[in-house]
């Protein structure tokens, strides 16, 4: 039986961000997980390997995933927030995005976890899409009704 070969993807290394992480969070919201890091750094934060304003096309969005930094601006000028998400669109990243910042700022550090519980961003929004009933066209919404 002869080796594998090696094809190039598997060479190929991929690139950690400079420094060890601070700490770690998870958030989710509808179908979509964020894993979120903190490390020291200037204040940059990064989704899937773009800046956030790049990332999230719309001024909601942007502000949604950015709201615990922008909430605790002093604490968090000093930790660049890198973020990795998966699933759903683009509403529900931003909100998985801003839970998993929320979680990894309260672990990095503990005195900013009532201003963040005063604003609502520790509580899982676990709203999620109905499902499809027999006898209907989507969850509540019946067939057309014909008179004649």
């Amino acid at each position: 039986m002869e080796p594998r070969k090696k094809t190039a993807a598997a060479k190929t290394k991929v690139k950690k961000p400079a420094g060890t992480p601070v700490a770690h969070g998870v958030g989710r919201r509808k179908s979509a997980v964020a894993r979120v890091w903190l490390r020291r750094g200037n204040g940059n934060i990064v989704v899937n390997g773009k800046t956030y304003n790049s990332y999230f096309d719309s001024e909601v969005t942007r502000l949604m995933a950015a709201k615990p930094v922008l909430l605790t601006q002093p604490a968090t000028a000093y930790y660049d927030i890198e973020a990795f998400v998966e699933g759903g669109g683009r509403s529900g990243q931003a909100g998985a995005v801003q839970l998993g910042i929320a979680r990894a700022l309260v672990l990095a550090d503990s005195n900013l976890k009532k201003a963040m519980r005063e604003h609502g961003l520790l509580t899982v929004d676990s709203r999620l899409k109905e499902r499809k009933k027999y006898g209907r066209k989507a969850a509540r919404r019946g067939f057309q009704f014909v008179k004649r």
